[in-house]
């Protein structure tokens, strides 16, 4: 295999295969254009693989290996991860189906680490089927903060739209007791550091949104934004990082005010990610950010509702995709400029 720099191979772990994973994984690539930059690498098998492309009429051409270096660039290649059959009942919970998710993403990460795919795109799991002795996290990000050197920090990313968190899984009533000076300065740093390295922009501008209504109107709805992000924050910024707030979160995308920043911190998962998904549902992308390695997803879920219709948007996917494989060149680039002093000084003139 004479990979080229503009041949990247993608990773693509298989997801619920009773949800639109499949679906929304092939009709990405029916279009020939995009095979002429990358390379995909199903992890799955590929029976099942081409009895749902025939569920959902898909035109893509698939080419089954049966080892990693017999990869083929230019083909939709599906890796024969396991032999046997599975039993499918599209848009249902089943455990089953779970198990073989997590082992498509398993030899995915596996692959990754190794070096074999350049980069990841995970297509959408059930966080409840994917239960067991053996694989006991929340969510692919979880694991892959094991897997992986770095600080993994998920990012939403749809054009120049970035919203991170500084608490994501955690329950509502637990946010506040999370919210501590170190967390808020790693969190920030880790997405200042993503920007700058992952989206070429040399001096990041971010905005970091209140814990309590109004940021606690002095105290009087709460003290975390006075007593803890208020503080942290000053001190963030006298060291030289262009982080600005907190911001009361009510008014804070109605009035439009995240288009004068890089991105944008919220300190929990619904106040970041329901303003997101309203002003990009469909078209956003899942980054894990601080990590070694490049990771993406779209940012729906496995849809049962829709599973086996032939109906799934494969938007989200297509873009989790194409940000994929600029973030990976984008490391190159920042790689090769880092090296370079004089390129780095060129870059920041």
């Amino acid at each position: 295999m004479n990979k080229t720099a503009e041949n990247i191979i993608v990773g693509i772990s298989i997801g619920d295969l009773n949800g639109i994973g499949s679906e929304v994984v092939l009709k990405t690539f029916e279009d020939a254009r995009m095979l002429e930059f990358c390379t995909p690498v199903i992890f799955a098998n590929v029976k099942i693989v081409s009895f749902l492309k025939k569920g959902f009429e898909s035109t893509s051409s698939i080419h089954g290996i049966d080892k990693l270096d017999q990869i083929v660039l230019g083909k939709i290649n599906v890796y024969n991860l396991w032999r046997e059959g599975v039993d499918l009942n599209l848009g249902t919970n089943d455990d089953k189906v779970g198990e073989y998710a997590i082992k498509s993403f398993v030899a995915a990460t596996k692959a990754l680490k190794e070096g074999i795919v350049d980069v990841l795109v995970t297509a959408p799991i059930n966080k409840y089927n994917i239960q067991s002795e053996s694989f006991k996290f929340p969510g692919h990000t979880d694991y892959l903060a094991q897997e992986l050197e770095g600080d993994a920090l998920m990012l939403m990313v749809s054009d120049n739209l970035r919203v991170g968190l500084l608490t994501d899984h955690v329950p509502l009533n637990e946010v506040a007791g999370h919210l501590t000076e170190e967390l808020i300065k790693k969190k920030i740093e880790t997405v200042k550091q993503s920007l700058i390295r992952d989206f070429s922009i040399n001096k990041p501008k971010i905005a970091v949104l209140g814990l309590n209504p109004h940021c606690g109107d002095g105290g009087v709805i709460g003290s975390e934004d006075d007593a803890v992000l208020k503080p942290t924050l000053k001190k963030i910024f006298d060291k030289g990082t262009l982080v600005f707030g907190p911001f009361p979160a009510d008014s804070f995308f109605g009035s439009n005010h995240y288009e004068k920043y890089d991105a944008i911190i919220a300190t929990y998962h619904d106040q970041g990610l329901i303003p997101f998904k309203t002003l990009s549902f469909g078209r956003g992308v899942n980054y894990t950010a601080g990590l070694d390695k490049v990771r993406t997803s779209p940012d729906h879920g496995t849809a049962y509702d829709i599973a086996g219709k032939n109906q799934a948007d494969f938007t989200s996917f297509k873009e989790a995709v194409y940000l994929a494989i600029d973030i990976y060149k984008s490391r190159i680039q920042y790689q090769e400029v880092s090296s370079n002093p004089l390129k780095l000084k060129e870059k920041q003139l």
